[in-house]
């Protein structure tokens, strides 16, 4: 009788599949309240990692660190139209604390554009004091009806970045800059994501902003997942809190604003753009276990081997775990480093080190080879290069094999609804056609020019709509 697989196949069910490796991979639990979640401490691991690395390319753009509150004056949302209509429908509001009701209700965080702006109206006083770039680290709440870890959930981790200029080309050229050098560099070069940078739709826009850039990647399933998106705001917000500077000129001027954003997704993103049948597989430049060195058995001089390997890896400047539990069965122990996606093992017995060698096993190509113990340091650095550019590459593949071009809305949609992306001519679909796509449950997802670069405006001359399922 066959062996049960330790995860439902992908290509049997691949919602399950997802839910299986989230779970046996201790990612996350569900959280008490429908909607939230526990993120376990591999997990938090991941997202760990993502903020360091995000957090640098941030600071880069001269951006600094602050925090503001989780619960905002209800009445600040009134402040602008478009954007409590596109909240409203998500919203959690606070009406009683300390046994009393309020007097004022207050939101729950959804977003901070509101609070952020209240107080940039206060700190910004001459243009000497722009631009004004701020960031935080927070967690926000939309309350969600559809549920799932890390890609929907009611509460979750994020960064918000908001700035405030003094021009609106200052304002447009720092939202694409935070789009290319910060969120694109970082998924393409750290986290291996083949993405697709453009410009959302008015439809698919953000609440409030004149113009949102997104990078959307394609999963395992052929769906697209929206991962980061940058906005300009205009002077939306800055009319709605008199957001003022006295100009070089001696004239009040209103600011011009962006707001951008990356959040917790990136960890469902991560499982279902690189994971397989047997777990994850993690970015070597991303994980904090680049390499784990594991005991077969335990014999005190394979014990001592061990360590002393984790300690010669170190010193090469790579993150090394030492697996010397030998209490737990070896084989469980590699199926748990395997669905965790550690990218290599160095695997050590008895009979390895009267060979003087080591087992390496290569997560992300897959396969082991013996290799020579006083080879080890100087081979891995360039082995989990070797593996970084192979995850860019096989998601490149995928999506630039499942996308095609297609001419109508029923061939957009056919494509779509058989795992793919379709690219269709802006002119041909428009607001309308976009409408009926919707109909289908598929959207567009972004638009992009001709070259692939980002359009300048929405109905610039030969935009290419992106269109597919998206969760």
């Amino acid at each position: 009788m066959a062996k049960a697989p330790v995860l439902t196949p992908r290509a049997e069910d691949f919602p399950r599949w997802y839910q299986d490796l989230i779970a046996k991979a201790e990612l996350a639990d569900n959280g008490p309240v429908r909607g939230t979640m526990v993120i376990r401490p591999y997990g938090y691991g991941l997202w760990e990692r993502m903020q360091a690395e995000m957090d640098a390319r941030i600071k880069a753009t001269g951006t600094q660190n602050a925090y503001f509150p989780l619960l905002i004056p209800q009445s600040y949302l009134t402040r602008e139209a478009d954007h409590v209509e596109g909240f409203a429908p998500e919203l959690a509001v606070v009406t009683h604390g300390g046994g009393n009701e309020l007097e004022e209700p207050a939101v729950v965080r959804p977003t901070s554009e509101m609070i952020v702006n209240d107080y940039f109206s206060k700190w910004v006083q001459s243009y000497r004091d722009l631009p004004l770039l701020i960031n935080q680290w927070a967690n926000v709440v939309r309350w969600e009806l559809r549920p799932r870890l890390f890609l929907r959930t009611t509460e979750f981790l994020w960064q918000e970045g908001h700035t405030a200029h003094a021009t609106y080309e200052e304002a447009r050229d720092f939202a694409s800059h935070i789009h290319r050098e910060v969120y694109e560099d970082f998924m393409v070069n750290v986290l291996a994501m083949d993405v697709v940078p453009g410009r959302k739709t008015v439809r698919e826009r953000f609440a409030g902003a004149v113009n949102t850039l997104t990078l959307e990647g394609m999963m395992g399933d052929g769906k697209a997942l929206q991962m980061a998106t940058s906005h300009e705001l205009g002077q939306n917000f800055a009319q709605a809190f008199n957001t003022r500077y006295l100009s070089k000129e001696g004239t009040q001027e209103l600011v011009w604003q962006t707001s951008w954003g990356s959040t917790t997704r990136m960890i469902g993103a991560l499982v279902m753009m690189h994971g397989d049948d047997n777990g994850l597989r993690v970015p070597p430049r991303l994980a904090q276990t680049q390499v784990v060195v594991l005991a077969i058995k335990g014999d005190e001089t394979v014990l001592a081997k061990v360590r002393d390997i984790g300690d010669q890896l170190r010193a090469a400047g790579l993150r090394v775990h030492v697996d010397d539990r030998t209490d737990t069965p070896f084989g469980r122990r590699a199926v748990d480093w395997e669905l965790k996606g550690v990218p290599v093992r160095v695997e050590v017995g008895p009979r390895d080190l009267e060979n003087g060698t080591a087992m390496l096993a290569r997560r992300i190509p897959g396969g082991k080879e013996a290799v020579s113990l006083d080879a080890l340091a100087g081979l891995l650095p360039s082995v989990l290069e070797e593996d970084q550019a192979l995850l860019l590459r096989q998601a490149r593949e995928r999506r630039e094999s499942r996308t095609s071009d297609v001419s109508t809305i029923e061939e957009a949609v056919e494509v779509a609804g058989a795992g793919g992306w379709a690219r269709v001519p802006w002119a041909v679909l428009g607001e309308e056609g976009e409408a009926r796509l919707a109909e289908h449950a598929v959207t567009v997802r972004c638009l992009v020019a001709e070259d692939g670069s980002v359009p300048e405006a929405d109905e610039a001359p030969g935009n290419v709509a992106i269109v597919a399922r998206a969760y």
